[in-house]
């Protein structure tokens, strides 16, 4: 059996990632692929429990090293009994975010560092990465937009969080492109969803069958 591929995508608030998440596996399956969509945090029933405690935390809130902690353990859980076995049988797992939000929201925005996430990811996850990572990008005032169409009911716990902390974390996702061009990819989100979705399948066309 050959092992599938990780998509991971990546981005702020009001990115599209759930959108594209949806458009990708549909357009994988059209290819003749097994397509498993997920997110995170989630993907399982003990990382959804978690995800409610991160989005809707109790009293007042976690701090930063106990909110990257809980993601963590999410992770390792959705790892574990999720995507591990669908990438052994051969299923493409599109996972609508993964380590790299970790980085940019707990490690930049939140001020732990990069070194923290990572060595959280190692103890609990193995250190595991995505065969290609798609961060997309959209501006500032496209994203206040998007946040302000979507969460008519209020926020949640991190998306309700400063516009100055929200900046940073976009900093922080192009800085991890940057840094990783082999491997991560920024989509400018900045158009159709049916455009986006484009520029995701020329970005990942080297990892695509050729049909």
């Amino acid at each position: 059996m050959i092992p599938g591929k990780f998509i991971a995508l990546e981005g702020g608030e009001g990115t599209g990632k759930s959108t594209q998440s949806l458009l990708l596996a549909y357009a994988l399956k059209r290819l003749g692929l097994t397509p498993e969509t997920t997110r995170e945090p989630g993907g399982t029933p003990g990382a959804e429990a978690i995800r409610l405690l991160l989005l809707d935390p109790p009293g007042e809130g976690w701090g930063a090293k106990a909110e990257a902690m809980l993601f963590a353990a999410a992770r390792s859980d959705h790892i574990e009994k999720r995507i591990q076995p669908a990438l052994e049988a051969g299923r493409w797992v599109v996972c609508d975010r993964f380590v790299d939000s970790s980085r940019a929201y707990q490690g930049g925005a939140g001020g732990l560092g990069d070194d923290f996430i990572a060595s959280l990811h190692r103890i609990g996850s193995g250190g595991i990465r995505p065969d290609m990572t798609l961060i997309i990008d959209v501006p500032a005032r496209l994203t206040r937009e998007r946040l302000s169409a979507r969460d008519t009911a209020g926020n949640d716990a991190i998306g309700g969080r400063a516009d100055e902390y929200h900046m940073a974390v976009r900093q922080h996702f192009l800085k991890i492109a940057d840094d990783d061009p082999a491997s991560v990819t920024v989509i400018d989100g900045d158009g159709s969803p049916e455009d986006v979705h484009n520029r995701i399948m020329a970005a990942l066309s080297p990892l695509l069958p050729v049909v």
